[in-house]
């Protein structure tokens, strides 16, 4: 059964897969249409493309971040401008290089989708022009990845977030986040929305600017949480267990490696023997 497409704004349109609960968006102009996002699997999203190419002609392809549960339809989108950080570019050229197998649901499947890396990239911002509409594409700084993007559209106050924010579980940290960069990142995003702004997490339902700032008051706890502990001289190995954390210890287990390592030196303190 396929995914419906929901129209969350004027010509802005969300899927919600059951498949990682993720997200694709659509953003119409005159000149045609803007995907962001290309699903896990070249399969997945070929179906979802068939409902779209009912609402016009795809003009661009934008990918928030590398993971590939958001990058490996790219393949369908042959011949046209795809979108990235230029972070996000070079992991899936990395990705691309040296990939191992996928051992999870579907992983034939998964396996079986090309890579696809970015061919239009950027650094700070961009803006793709639909005609009557431009969607901006902005890099508020590292968070869920080095390279994650939101895609704003200021005509009907829409902001698509990627994995800087997700509804349907805690933020993932995973081996390639940022968490001491991560809630500075989000403020930069807040600063573009309203308490209308309608926001499109990467994963899960639609959610307002009361949940964001909700997820990134979360953020910000594991942040500096770990910011105390280090200086307390807890090492990292202890520093689930002594510190009050806001989501599961096995949601935060990356974000203690990657927050200790990311921390400067003068910031920890050895510890008491």
């Amino acid at each position: 059964m396929a995914t419906p497409l929901v129209e969350v704004a004027d010509r802005v349109w969300v899927a919600r897969h059951e498949w990682f609960d993720v997200n694709v968006t659509v953003i119409g102009g005159t000149t045609g249409l803007v995907v962001v996002d290309t699903l896990a699997s070249t399969r997945e999203m070929r179906g979802t493309l068939d409902a779209v190419r009912r609402l016009g002609e795809v003009v661009a392809v934008v990918n928030t971040h590398e993971h590939f549960d958001h990058v490996l339809g790219n393949s369908l989108f042959d011949g046209l401008p795809i979108h990235a950080h230029e972070e996000t570019a070079a992991a899936l050229e990395r990705f691309r290089d040296d990939r191992p197998a996928y051992d999870g649901e579907r992983g034939e499947e998964i396996d079986a989708s090309p890579v696809v890396v970015p061919t239009d990239t950027f650094s700070s911002a961009r803006v793709v022009d639909l005609g009557d509409r431009q969607v901006e594409l902005l890099h508020p700084g590292r968070g869920h990845t080095a390279g994650d993007i939101v895609v704003r559209v200021p005509d009907v106050n829409v902001v698509v977030t990627g994995d800087l924010l997700e509804e349907s579980a805690p933020p993932a940290y995973g081996e390639d986040s940022w968490p001491m960069n991560w809630p500075t990142s989000l403020d930069l995003v807040i600063s573009l929305m309203t308490d209308e702004t309608v926001v499109v997490p990467g994963h899960g339902a639609v959610v307002d600017l009361d949940f964001v700032h909700e997820q990134r008051g979360g953020i910000g706890v594991v942040a500096e949480t770990i910011r105390d502990l280090a200086g307390r001289g807890i090492p990292a190995s202890q520093a689930l267990a002594e510190g009050e954390w806001p989501w599961p210890h096995e949601a935060l287990r990356h974000a203690v490696a990657r927050g200790y390592e990311q921390l400067p030196r003068a910031s920890k303190r050895l510890p008491l023997i």
